[in-house]
Formats: structure tokens, C-alpha cells, sequence
């Protein structure tokens, strides 16, 4: 639903390349807003995931030994030229960061390998599967390259292998795995050419009226949608917690959107009641009964417990598979009696250590045999603890009677025996706890510094290592405040639902 003062064409000079290919492949739109109206774009972090890109780019260049590598240059022409030059002296040779361009279709290919006049694409992707859009990616390339007349005869995909456990030196041929998408590629070529052609005259548009579709989260969210939908009623379908996105498309296109449309439609239990209590201001639900039966499973001495943790697509330590969960931080309030004072222990790791050994001997520390332990959404303390377990048999015992031990304090909110129209029909402690508290300023995540959220705090303890030791203690300080925040928020709910 565009409104009368629609964007116009800036008249920004677009080159295409195979990051802007594939974002028109997801959405033509998409791609004019990011070219003409960037500043539209929602903020949306992902740092750590092109920092990770990067670092598995550069590990992936050396899977097939001695190369030449294409060092970035703003100046795209010159980063061609180089390519040229080496391909033109060399017979065989691997060239990284190859670049091409045919027309105004420029890329850098990660690996390219040039043996005599044949030619064979490796596109490094950071993922540990296989999506269409890499093939999109790679065809695109395979494209441009063909046009330049050089005879590509292999084109490949290269991921990370999601079963690789490191044990010693990092292996580097079982950490990828390398994929021969040749025919996929070759099927592709002419619907490259004619996705290019409708991307130049798109392009060429001076407004744009494209509606919102499933191409709005497939294959990613687009960083554009709360622009696409700014004319619509708020709250609409969209702030609709739990179901699925086809479905809310479904009903747009079918121009319901509205709350008060929906609630003349065939939806689940927990849509009606979140939109029945937006619309009607209805008192907050309190099952009682419910809530006492949840109590009644909980006993003293009570510790709530909060995981933070950190993955490394390239395992850096032995005994961690890519993108495993690495726990590097806890925190752990306590109440040892009914009317006893709450107390609290925490820990966090060093940088530049596998975490794992230290925290598990802490945890076990820190939590006797045999008392009940409080989580929220209790199924990720007890992967990492089971992990723990598994990897260090000497602390199996005690940190498996932690484990079966630990109840949900989600589960009142999940199963809405409590909900208030605040929760907006999440069950998140990001949205319990300040719709339980909303006055208490000791509970607010924005008043932190530094760190915020469980990205954040990721973010921030995997890029310790490479600041000075002064904002060190201050970024670790930050990390101690957030995640005792997390279990502090917790005990007051806790707190709440005895009360009721």
C-alpha cells in the first residue's frame, strides 16, 4: 500500500553485482530502495554475521594452497584489471577475489582456478547448507564470465561442514564441503540474462508500487518492510505474534488486515485473544489455579539461571563442531529458604580460552546436588548443560542432576495462564517482564550500557580479545550487568506469580 507521495528515482548509476543480482531476485524493490533510498532501511545489525562471512572467506582461500589474491579496491576497474593481468601471464594459477566485468554486471569470484583455458567458480558461503539463492549467486557469476568469453566448466559451491568436530589442527578439507552445482548453473544461464535485462529496466523507474508478499522474509527479511507497510492500521496482522507469515499474506491478500477483520476469520486461540485484548482493553488474565499448580513443582533452596553463549563457524578450540553453542557466561540468583535473602553468583570466562571447563567446574560450584533450578525457556540451559556433561565425564553426575532438575518459569506465560495486553502475544522475557513491571526502572534493558540483548553480548564477548585492556573491564562489566539483569528480571517475576 504505497502512499500519494511515492519515492522517485534519484538517479543513482547502478552496477550490478552479485550481492545486488541476488537482492533483486528476491525483490526488484528491494534493490531500488536500497540503491536510491538506503537510509529507509530498518536498523538492522548484521555485523556479526558479515564478520563472519569474512573470516570464512579468508580461511576457505587457502582449501585449494598457493594463490593470487585480488585485494579490494574501490575502484572496481583497477581490481579488473589485475584480474586480467594475472590471468593473462599464468597458464595455471588460483586467483581470490577474481574480478570481472561485462557491461555494467561487475563480481569477484571467492576461488577461481584457471587451468590452461578452462575455468572452475568456488563461491565461499558461511552457511552449512545449500540455498537456492547460493545458486542464484553462483549462476550469476558463471554468467558474467561466460559473456567474457573464458570457459567456465565447473562451477561450486563451497559451505561449512555442520558435522566437522575439530581435534588438533584445524582440517580444512572436512571442514568444507565443496559442491558441484555445474548443472544446476548451466540450466540457469538464460534466466540470468533475462532477470538482468528486467533488472536494468526496473531499474530505470522513477517510482516504484510493488505490494508486499512472501518475498518479504524468503530467503531473508527485508530491511524495507516496515517502509512497505507504513500506511497500514496499526496494530495489523503483522504485529500478530505466532502465526505464520503465509498465512498473515493469505489474509492481505485478501484485504484482511485490520484486528477487527480478523476477528471475523478461522484463526488460533492466541491471535483472537492477543487481538481481543488490544482492541477491547481487557483486564490481564490471571489463571490462578494454574499458577498455583506451576508453583506447587518448585522448591527452596531456588536458583534462577541465565546462559549466555557464543558460536564460531571456524572452531578455534578441540572438541567444538561449527557453530556450536559455547557457554561463556552465567548468572545465578539464589534464594536458600522461603523468607530467605536473595543472593547471587555469576561467572564469566576469559578471553582467548575455550570457556567450556571452567564454567562447568564453577557451575557445579555453584549449585548444590539435588535443588530445584529456574530457567526461562528451559530447553536451552539444558542443551548447554547436557553438552557440558557430555564433554567432561568427571561432572556428568552433577551437572546432569542440574539438568533434570531445572523448571520452565515460561511456562505460565506460554501457556497464557497469565497474559496482559502489554505482552503483545509474546511469552519472551523481553516483553514479560516490562509488561509486569512497567514502572520499575531496575528491570528496563535500555537503561544498560553497552549491552542490551543475547547479540550483543555475543558480539561483544567474541571481539574482546582485540580491544585494550581498559575496555575490556569496562565491555565485561557491561556483560555481568546484562546477564544479571536477565535473572534478577527472573526472581521478580517469580516473585509476581506467588503474590497472585
Amino acid at each position: 500500500m504505497e502512499s500519494s507521495n511515492t519515492l522517485h528515482l534519484r538517479g543513482v548509476k547502478m552496477n550490478l553485482s552479485k550481492s545486488r543480482y541476488c537482492e533483486a531476485i528476491q525483490c526488484n524493490k528491494m534493490l531500488w530502495l536500497d540503491i536510491n533510498y538506503p537510509n529507509l532501511k530498518m536498523n538492522v545489525d548484521n555485523s556479526s554475521t558479515l564478520d563472519t562471512g569474512t573470516e570464512v572467506g579468508i580461511l576457505a582461500k587457502d582449501l585449494f594452497g598457493q594463490h593470487v589474491d585480488i585485494e579490494f579496491d574501490k575502484n572496481l576497474q583497477s581490481m579488473v584489471d589485475k584480474t586480467k593481468e594475472v590471468l593473462e601471464r599464468e597458464k595455471k594459477v588460483i586467483v581470490t577475489e577474481a574480478s570481472f566485468l561485462y557491461k555494467n554486471n561487475f563480481c569477484s569470484v571467492d576461488i577461481l582456478i584457471k587451468n590452461n583455458d578452462k575455468y572452475e567458480i568456488y563461491e565461499v558461503k558461511s552457511s552449512t547448507e545449500v540455498k537456492d539463492i547460493y545458486i542464484d549467486d553462483i549462476s550469476y557469476q558463471t554468467y558474467v564470465l561466460k559473456q567474457l568469453g573464458l570457459n567456465v566448466v565447473k562451477s561450486s559451491l563451497v559451505y561449512l561442514n555442520h558435522f566437522y568436530e575439530r581435534h588438533g589442527e584445524l582440517n580444512l578439507k572436512k571442514l568444507f564441503v565443496i559442491e558441484d552445482v555445474t548443472n544446476k548453473v548451466l540450466e540457469k544461464q538464460d534466466e540470468v540474462e533475462d532477470k538482468i535485462k528486467e533488472i536494468n529496466s526496473y531499474m530505470k523507474k522513477t517510482e516504484v508500487n510493488d505490494d508486499i508478499g512472501l518475498q518479504c522474509v524468503k530467503p531473508y527479511d527485508c530491511p524495507f518492510f516496515e517502509y512497505c507497510t507504513r500506511n497500514l492500521e496499526k496494530p495489523n496482522l503483522f504485529t500478530i505474534k505466532g502465526m505464520r507469515y503465509n498465512k498473515k499474506i493469505s489474509f492481505y491478500k485478501n484485504g484482511i488486515y485490520t484486528y477487527k477483520d480478523l476477528l471475523k476469520e478461522d484463526i488460533d486461540e492466541k491471535s483472537r485473544e492477543q487481538i481481543e485484548f488490544e482492541l477491547y482493553d481487557k483486564k490481564d488474565k490471571i489463571n490462578k489455579d494454574k499458577i498455583r499448580e506451576f508453583l506447587k513443582t518448585l522448591s527452596y533452596p531456588l536458583y534462577f539461571l541465565d546462559f549466555e553463549t557464543f558460536q564460531q563457524s571456524i572452531p578455534m578450540y578441540d572438541n567444538i563442531r561449527t557453530n556450536e553453542k559455547i557457554p561463556f557466561q552465567y548468572s545465578l540468583h539464589y534464594i536458600e529458604t522461603e523468607f530467605g535473602k536473595l543472593k547471587h553468583k555469576e561467572f564469566l570466562a576469559e578471553t582467548g580460552v575455550d570457556p567450556r571447563r571452567s564454567l562447568a567446574e564453577r557451575l557445579v560450584e555453584d549449585i548444590p546436588l539435588n535443588v530445584c533450578t529456574l530457567a526461562y525457556n528451559m530447553g536451552f540451559e539444558k542443551s548447554v548443560i547436557k553438552n557440558l556433561a557430555t564433554l567432561y565425564p568427571d561432572l556428568e553426575h552433577h551437572l546432569m542432576n542440574i539438568h533434570d532438575n531445572i523448571k520452565d518459569l515460561m511456562i505460565p506465560f506460554l501457556n497464557r495462564d497469565y497474559y496482559s495486553k502489554e505482552m503483545y502475544g509474546s511469552y519472551s522475557i523481553k516483553y514479560v517482564s516490562p509488561a509486569l513491571f512497567p514502572d520499575d526502572q531496575s528491570l528496563n534493558y535500555h537503561n544498560l550500557e553497552d549491552v542490551h540483548n543475547g547479540g550483543e553480548a555475543m558480539d561483544t564477548f567474541k571481539n574482546l580479545e582485540k580491544l585494550s585492556k581498559e575496555e575490556q573491564e569496562k565491555l565485561r562489566q557491561s556483560l555481568l550487568k546484562y546477564c544479571e539483569l536477565d535473572t534478577y528480571s527472573m526472581v521478580k517475576i517469580y516473585e509476581k506469580l506467588k503474590k497472585i
